[in-house]
């Protein structure tokens, strides 16, 4: 795992060097993950694109896209694809809190809401999972607010299909938790997300691995697996092995 410091963003990783169950590893430069694009700068514009970027994957909504507009990126060539799994539309106060939701525990827990992404928005989850299986996708971005929770969700979904060991995938879920404070500082300058954030404590947006551990057992009961997951939700066999082509080594 590399972190990409940018000036306007604080979640950006590229998630290569990840062991699998079989030993091998992921391949960097094929995988990057991250929070809001909104606020880079032309600094961080030209560094994405020398990374050889070729896709940014939008997992926000079309509300939050529409409120806060396009960011730097659209302007260059790289294609944007745009996957809302949030589907619903909600007023502003609910589309914070499903966007961004607070962290709570037993029947609040947050499995349940990544839970939803798969039954809300399946359509959504499989297509980006072809696009990142896609070799003519090049190198790609996949974000959305915090880079948390539903580029967390997508994220540890493909990692798992190509055979990372459960922990690490929990670990790269965590790790997000080294630039909590300054994710949380970003949401408080978007008057999008600031009102609903500022009413919560820093605890309530960090990415415990318990969450991510209850999500994946949840998959595993619900689906058989991330396998079964995968297949449930229309992406099959061909696309899960160009997966793996696509990011392991």
């Amino acid at each position: 795992m590399t972190w990409l410091e940018l000036e306007g963003a604080c979640n950006v990783r590229d998630v290569g060097g990840l062991p699998t169950v079989d030993g091998r590893t992921t391949r960097p430069g094929v995988l990057l993950r991250g929070d809001n694009l909104q606020d880079l700068t032309p600094v961080d514009v030209a560094l994405l694109l020398g990374t050889g970027l070729g896709t940014v994957l939008d997992l926000r909504t079309s509300s939050e896209i529409e409120i806060l507009g396009p960011g730097p990126l659209q302007a260059t060539p790289v294609p944007h694809l745009h996957q809302d799994l949030i589907p619903l539309g909600f007023e502003a106060r609910d589309l914070v809190e499903r966007t961004i939701p607070a962290d709570g525990v037993g029947a609040h827990a947050m499995d349940h809401h990544y839970l939803d992404y798969l039954r809300d928005a399946p359509q959504g989850v499989a297509a980006a999972l072809r696009t990142i299986a896609d070799p003519r996708s090049g190198t790609v971005l996949v974000h959305c607010a915090a880079g948390k929770d539903r580029t967390g969700v997508v994220v540890a979904l493909a990692l798992s299909l190509v055979g990372v060991r459960r922990d690490e995938v929990v670990a790269d879920y965590q790790l997000t938790d080294e630039r909590i404070e300054r994710i949380r500082d970003r949401l408080l300058a978007s008057p999008l997300y600031a009102t609903s954030i500022a009413q919560r404590p820093l605890s309530a947006i960090r990415p415990h691995a318990d969450n991510m551990e209850r999500f994946l057992d949840r998959v595993d009961a619900d689906y058989g697996g991330v396998h079964g997951l995968a297949m449930a939700i229309g992406v099959d066999e061909e696309t899960v092995a160009r997966l793996g082509r696509r990011l392991l080594g």
